[in-house]
């Protein structure tokens, strides 16, 4: 499901919680939600909304400080490192392509994109990373991954050899830790990965 509406016409999470709150709350008038923190189409976990437009601007303050806490779980191929691994890249982004390419310097029109992923867990083919995303880039850890030679299992753009049937790929926002815009308390929010075999030899252990 798209985070938000695209000229495809499909529906969207931000819309789909709009009616809901129209509804619930029985409002007459336009819903107000502010996107705060997206996913990429194909994943899936936890996403961040804000009801008012106070909420939407300390949110957003909070992501571009980097001061929010993102763990993502990522079901991958490849031979990813031992060790807690950091990785640190430049990324630019090909609009035509919908896609990210990771250099190692910096270059034109490039962004710094870190992270730092930990292998929790051998499966038969494939292992569980679970990565502490340090930026907020656009296909960051698909793209960070990929040029360490590492592919998230179903994603075809980042070097998997197969689809998933549904069309996801195995990377999940797990947990997201911020501060309550009013409220001012530290709160963590965590999502169960769908319902999937490999999610659930994940989740049986």
């Amino acid at each position: 499901m798209l985070a938000q509406g695209d000229n495809t016409g499909d529906a969207s999470v931000l819309d789909s919680v709009k009616a809901y709150i129209k509804i619930r709350d029985q409002k007459p008038g336009a819903v107000f939600l502010g996107l705060v923190h997206r996913l990429d189409r194909p994943t899936s976990g936890v996403m961040v909304l804000a009801k008012t437009s106070k909420a939407l601007a300390r949110l957003n303050k909070q992501f571009a400080e980097k001061t929010t806490q993102k763990t993502y779980w990522a079901i991958v191929a490849g031979t990813p490192a031992d060790g807690p691994t950091r990785l640190v890249h430049h990324l630019v982004r090909k609009p035509a392509q919908n896609k990210s390419f990771a250099n190692n310097k910096e270059v034109p029109n490039s962004k710094r994109a870190e992270l730092i992923y930990t292998k929790r867990k051998i499966l038969n083919r494939y292992c569980l990373l679970e990565i502490e995303l340090l930026t907020g880039r656009h296909h960051q850890i698909r793209a960070q991954l990929n040029s360490e030679g590492i592919f998230i299992k179903g994603d075809l753009k980042y070097g998997a050899p197969r689809p998933n049937k549904d069309g996801s790929i195995h990377l999940h926002a797990r947990k997201l830790t911020l501060i309550h815009p009013t409220l001012k308390d530290t709160v963590s929010f965590t999502a169960t990965p769908p319902k999937d075999p490999l999610w659930d030899v994940i989740l049986s252990n």
